[in-house]
């Protein structure tokens, strides 16, 4: 018998829900930064990819929708849903802050990410982490695909790079490449589910990141055709949790002019541009299906760091 419950404060236990938006305020916006914060200092990665943390600082993707899980006005957990790859089914990718987690949060908010889509999607797990493939596993979904982080030491050795002849190499002129540029990344991408359907509005965004650095985005001519390309990125600390990290963001070459060794020059020169910043390492994301590629970057002394995993559901 409680002798004091008279006097005793009721505590309300106030449940979780999700709601649903087509675009978020400034509040929400920095809420969820903050939410992704969190996220990548406890995990060492960051849970959302560019694409995404582009959608969240500057909008676009009118089709996309945001999924907030809130209870007593405070942020559990997020979940961004684009739904434009008519193929193969909305792509999605979600997070729950670490302090919330271990409670069914992220179980409520993929439910509602279902609910929403229909159960036919592609869920990303960055970093394989564990809880997440889990859940996935939990609720029917399959491991489909892998994209390999690979590193390299920038202070070990670089090989001397010769272009193919009847190549030159300039850097990239912002207002004058542009088009070219998107042209070559169509044709170069074709079959990537990602890269090659980008558009002017994803080229420009990039271009407006602190990172950006023309000094950095190297392209190969032929003649005056664009014929290839390397852009690169430096990471700094401040949205990935460690130091400046070069990135080899992305290579492209002209399906005319593959076989030619272009796209090793490409990478060497690239390289040495990040060496030259004086950066300790550089890394790169490959698919793991893409042998090839995973051979010559293991050739230029490339080794496998990490993986982000694509659960999906047929349904």
């Amino acid at each position: 018998m409680a002798l004091f419950a008279s006097h005793a404060p009721r505590v309300r236990s106030v449940s979780a829900h999700v709601e649903i938006r087509e675009q978020l305020d400034d509040q929400e916006i920095a809420e969820v930064l903050d939410l992704v914060g969190a996220a990548t200092e406890a995990d060492g990665v960051r849970p959302l990819n560019e694409h995404v943390m582009l959608h969240l600082r500057y909008g676009g993707d009118p089709q996309a929708r945001s999924l907030l899980l809130q209870a007593g006005g405070t942020l559990l957990g997020y979940a961004h849903v684009d739904p434009t790859d008519e193929v193969e089914g909305p792509s999605v990718e979600l997070v729950i802050h670490p302090a919330h987690r271990r409670k069914g949060n992220g179980a409520r908010l993929l439910r509602a990410v279902i609910e929403l889509t229909g159960g036919r999607l592609r869920l990303w797990a960055h970093g394989g982490h564990a809880g997440a493939g889990a859940l996935a596993v939990s609720f029917g979904f399959e491991r489909v695909r892998s994209l390999w982080q690979m590193r390299r030491s920038l202070f070990a050795p670089l090989a001397a790079y010769t272009v193919p002849p009847g190549i030159s190499l300039r850097t990239f002129v912002p207002g004058q490449d542009e088009e070219a540029w998107l042209k070559v990344n169509a044709a170069a991408f074709a079959h990537h589910p990602e890269q090659g359907a980008w558009t002017m509005d994803d080229l420009l965004r990039r271009e407006q990141e602190p990172w950006f650095d023309p000094e950095g985005f190297f392209l190969a001519f032929r003649d005056d055709r664009l014929v290839g390309f390397h852009w690169t990125k430096i990471h700094g600390s401040s949205d990935h949790g460690h130091e400046p990290l070069g990135e080899v963001y992305v290579v492209g070459v002209d399906p005319t002019q593959q076989g030619t060794g272009l796209g090793k020059a490409l990478t060497l020169a690239g390289l040495g541009h990040l060496r030259s910043r004086g950066l300790a390492q550089a890394m790169l994301y490959v698919d793991e299906a893409n042998t090839a590629a995973i051979r010559l970057y293991e050739s230029l002394g490339f080794n496998r760091w990490d993986v982000d995993v694509m659960y999906a559901s047929g349904q």
